[in-house]
């Protein structure tokens, strides 16, 4: 229900914000600026499902709620929209698919011509890492908690994730992670700094996560500072 949702939301604030579509506009107030973003959101939101909608209708279609002359009733209103959700569901879908096969296979790829580089080694699940610098501290187990500073990027070099960039460290529980990391940091000690490059099986698999896509290999340089012991 989420596509109508939106949909309602951005009709009301059509209707309020919108009375003359070529006029310009003029943010002078907190109301002003709420509607005019909530607009733009919901412009966003559209044009991401590849939606083109005839913008005369859309305003059509609130004056005459506003005048109380329909040409649809409420349940062609629930089927129209219905129908367009299914539709942008599985354009979704096709995508997501799509994605994650084009990726699979950069990532099969990528993998096999790095685990012959050198100081590259691989592990029995296919976690490949790279000692940077060797720690003298203890190593953590998996129920333990670790405070890492870490710099994450996909195989083309973009940034989804630093703790680097932002400037503080994190703390977190060992088994509360991706099994890449889980697996990885338990190889490092206290001091330590490797290069982890994760399959997609022990990262988010077919179903990604955020900015990263479905089947990406992650790179991530982790410095284990700190193993805090579970009680």
């Amino acid at each position: 229900m989420k596509i109508i949702n939106l949909l309602v939301v951005g009709l009301v604030f059509l209707s309020l914000a919108c009375s003359d579509t070529n006029a310009q506009v003029e943010l002078k107030t907190k109301q002003d600026s709420l509607a005019y973003a909530i607009g733009t959101q919901w412009g966003k939101n559209l044009k991401t499902d590849d939606l083109i909608l005839n913008t005369d209708l859309i305003k059509q279609g609130i004056d005459d709620t506003f005048k109380d002359a329909s040409k649809l009733n409420d349940d062609e209103i629930q089927s129209v929209l219905m129908a367009l959700q299914q539709e942008i569901q599985e354009k979704r879908m096709k995508k997501q698919q799509e994605a994650a096969s084009n990726n699979i296979k950069k990532a099969d790829e990528f993998l096999a011509a790095n685990k012959s580089k050198e100081g590259v080694k691989t592990t029995a699940s296919g976690l490949q890492y790279k000692v940077l610098t060797e720690g003298s501290g203890v190593s953590p187990k998996a129920t333990d908690k670790v405070k890492v500073h870490y710099h994450g990027t996909l195989i083309d070099g973009s940034v989804f994730d630093s703790s680097v960039k932002r400037g503080e460290p994190i703390t977190f529980p060992l088994n509360g992670v991706i099994p890449g990391w889980t697996e990885g940091l338990q190889l490092m000690k206290e001091g330590g700094k490797f290069r982890f490059f994760i399959p997609p099986g022990l990262a988010y698999g077919a179903q990604g996560s955020g900015a990263i896509g479905p089947n990406e290999v992650l790179i991530f340089d982790v410095e284990l500072i700190k193993v805090n012991p579970a009680e």
